[in-house]
């Protein structure tokens, strides 16, 4: 479950550090999206598509080597580019398919309120249903584990959704990586 997650939010937990770092940047402003209190000037590695694509590569190919497992290992290859094609769906055109791509790719789901929360929680579902039909939790403290995660994604989604713009950039990013995931 782990390593799974792991590829899931690699993407996002590589830009928290490359922004960090003065690599990628964005600006905190209202964004162009009621979902999104920001914008993304530049993130040409963390998050195109020919980086997830390696990565995933990369990631799957280290698992591999430490389990032997081979399909566990393709699952957590595609989880990571499988971030680029949900991010494509949701944001509006700032995704590159590689570093240096001067094009900007999605779709700009998060442009609707209804059609975010519709879809947003129509992906917590499907991925639920896959993870659920991959795997079994061996006993209660598993599926208490499974719970609250599942809780924690939900409340830190909720209160995303009413929490206002970040002081700064530096703030959702350490907050970012602190967290684990890429709050809104």
């Amino acid at each position: 479950g782990g390593v799974r997650l792991l590829a899931d939010e690699l993407a996002d937990l590589l830009w928290t550090v490359l922004s960090l770092a003065g690599v990628e940047h964005l600006q905190v402003t209202r964004g162009p999206t009621p979902l999104l209190n920001l914008v993304f000037t530049s993130y040409p590695y963390a998050h195109s598509l020919l980086t997830h694509a390696g990565l995933g590569a990369f990631l799957g190919i280290v698992y591999f080597v430490a389990t032997r497992r081979r399909r566990e290992s393709l699952i957590v290859g595609l989880l990571v580019p499988s971030h680029w094609l949900l991010d494509w769906l949701v944001h509006v055109p700032d995704l590159p398919l590689f570093p240096g791509d001067a094009d900007r790719h999605g779709l700009g789901i998060w442009q609707s309120l209804p059609l975010s929360l519709v879809c947003e929680f129509a992906f917590l579902g499907a991925g639920l249903a896959l993870y659920l039909t991959l795997t079994r939790t061996r006993d209660a403290i598993g599926r208490g584990a499974l719970a609250g995660m599942i809780g924690f994604l939900i409340v830190i989604y909720v209160v995303s959704l009413f929490s206002g713009r970040p002081p700064t950039a530096r703030m959702l990013a350490g907050s970012a990586l602190w967290l684990g995931v890429m709050p809104r």
